[in-house]
């Protein structure tokens, strides 16, 4: 094990510090999110079709701005402004929640905070790309999204105490979300708008994976494959096209949170049960990421969308109370073995100069999938059964694994 972590690298301070912003911002935003299912249905009147559309709606808004502020950012050669202007919405439109009174409302407010991540994401990602080197890269990624998981343990924690103390004042514990949405926005002021990229590597054409630490130590493309490489190749394509597919089983976590309270989980323990998910996804973000530096990102992500198939699956079959909790939990490692590499094999596969576009398309599919995804999860809950709905996204996680260690991912020279 140890040739394979090996010792982790020292990383650019502002790696940590856009990683701090992303802790501050998940605080903020996980106060919020965990009980959004409950306070729905429960005090807005929606349903679980409402529910899908307001999910589906703001995540197919902020996909379509994605692609758009990947490509400005790409052509102006400017991340930041996109970044710091895409938490600073976000972090003023939440607190406006405590003011909704019908689920119509809700559906606006989460739009307009989606606007804000629709913003920054690309540009962000793209940023992070820079301050990392090939060998490192799943590890800067992984980090990332093991902050972002710590602050989203945080908040349901922090929202779990504020009803504890005060039961039922949702709308205040809405407008509290202010306080670590600003301390996010500060953390992002020292961050400078340039990074250190470094020329991508060129992988041989052998039809195989080559670890990253492998390609690393490649030939440097010259200054015109550079130039050359600054549209986004077959491979990249091939990927996201399976990814896709992966996204259109994979709806909002926010069905797995009403299936446990329906078997009978109390609304004061639902942020505990999220926080306590967020502890698995931060514990296997940066491991996840470190093993695919060492042995390449293939494997990796296809054992991620197995333990979702896996998860699923369960849900689809199970019924009682201990099963589904220890299904839900296991559904970390999910999060932890995938989402940090799957942006890292984005970087690898993008030459730096598209990054902003290949992350904004990348987003753009998960966000397009997702919103197919929760439209036709609502629709399989309501108008067949749960297990109906779960099962169907078993199986699509199942064929988007085996056409993923089927696809051809290595970069012919440039």
């Amino acid at each position: 094990m140890s040739g394979v972590f090996g010792n982790r690298p020292k990383l650019p301070r502002p790696v940590w510090l856009v990683s701090w912003t992303s802790f501050f911002t998940d605080t903020a935003s996980e106060m919020v999110y965990p009980l959004m299912p409950l306070y729905l249905t429960k005090v807005l009147g929606g349903t679980a079709l409402s529910l899908g559309i307001i999910e589906g709606a703001a995540e197919g808004l902020n996909s379509v701005l994605k692609i758009a502020s990947g490509a400005i950012s790409d052509r102006w050669s400017r991340r930041k402004p996109f970044v710091l202007a895409g938490y600073t919405i976000s972090s003023a439109m939440r607190p406006f929640l405590a003011l909704a009174t019908t689920w119509p409302h809700m559906l606006a407010l989460r739009l307009a905070d989606r606007v804000g991540k629709g913003l920054r994401t690309a540009p962000r990602d793209a940023l992070l790309a820079s301050w990392s080197e090939p060998s490192t890269r799943g590890y800067v990624f992984g980090l990332h999204r093991s902050m972002d998981h710590l602050g989203a343990m945080v908040g349901p924690l922090v929202a779990s105490l504020f009803l504890w103390m005060f039961p039922g004042q949702y709308r205040w514990l809405f407008a509290l979300t202010i306080v670590p949405g600003t301390i996010a926005v500060l953390m992002l002021l020292p961050v400078p708008d340039t990074g250190r990229d470094v020329p991508r590597a060129a992988a041989p054409d052998t039809g195989r994976d080559v670890p990253v630490a492998a390609a690393a130590s490649a030939r440097t493309p010259s200054a015109s494959e550079s130039a050359s490489a600054a549209h986004l190749g077959a491979p990249f394509y091939r990927y996201l096209g399976v990814v896709l597919l992966f996204g259109l089983g994979n709806s909002t976590d926010a069905y797995l949170l009403l299936r446990l309270s329906d078997v009978g989980i109390a609304a004061v323990w639902i942020p505990i049960i999220w926080s306590a998910l967020h502890v698995v996804k931060a514990v296997v973000s940066p491991i996840g990421g470190i093993v695919s530096d060492r042995l390449g990102r293939r494997g990796v992500i296809v054992a991620g969308w197995l333990v979702y198939a896996a998860v699923y699956g369960g849900f689809a079959l199970a019924s009682s109370l201990p099963a589904l909790l220890t299904l839900f939990f296991v559904y970390g490692l999910y999060y932890g073995l995938t989402e940090g590499v799957e942006k890292a094999l984005v970087a690898d596969l993008a030459p730096a100069d598209a990054r902003g576009r290949a992350f904004g398309l990348y987003h753009a599919a998960i966000g397009i999938a997702a919103l197919v995804a929760s439209l036709m999860f609502g629709a399989i809950w309501k108008l067949v059964s749960a297990p109906a709905a779960f099962g169907t996204g078993a199986a699509l996680a199942l064929v988007a694994s085996l056409l993923l260690m089927r696809l051809r991912l290595t970069v012919p020279p440039r």
